[in-house]
């Protein structure tokens, strides 16, 4: 959400598709109730994206091109150095650069997420979430839905 609130607009202020790679384990897993709920309130309903998410199976998020890109250089980066505080640590990842262009920015999020959230079947068929055709266990899309069908 904060990448809607921020990036987006400035790199990119008239999309309505967003695409998103995500592994499949933790909070944003492919069988989380709460991460489709989430993406359907707080990024395709709020900022009128559609929100296609495609989950890489367990254990090949390692494939996973950002991931290589990025956590290397960052590794790189902080490579012997004692990541003793928040600040030094959210210091080495911003001062991570490449000659080809890639900077990175990092920010401390200190909000609390509550555990042990359940979302029901009925809130489940309110999301306007479709599941693709090709291994719809890990791909599916998000549409904003109208306004009318809103809390």
């Amino acid at each position: 959400m904060r990448w809607c609130e921020t990036e987006r607009t400035v790199l990119f202020p008239n999309t309505t598709e967003l695409l998103i790679e995500a592994d499949s384990g933790g909070s944003n897993s492919a069988r989380s109730r709460v991460w489709k709920q989430l993406l359907q309130e707080k990024v395709a309903d709020r900022f009128g994206l559609t929100v296609t998410v495609c989950h890489y199976p367990t254990g090949c998020s390692k494939w996973n091109p950002i991931e290589h890109r990025l956590f290397s250089e960052v590794s790189k980066t902080w490579a012997g150095c004692p990541l003793r505080s928040w600040e030094s640590i959210l210091q080495y990842i911003s001062e991570t650069k490449t000659e080809t262009g890639l900077t990175v920015r990092a920010v401390l999020v200190t909000q609390k997420y509550e555990t042990g959230i359940k979302v029901s079947d009925a809130v489940m068929d309110g999301l306007n979430l479709e599941y693709h055709d090709v291994c719809p266990q890990w791909n599916y899309t998000i549409r904003p839905r109208p306004a009318t069908t809103l809390n």
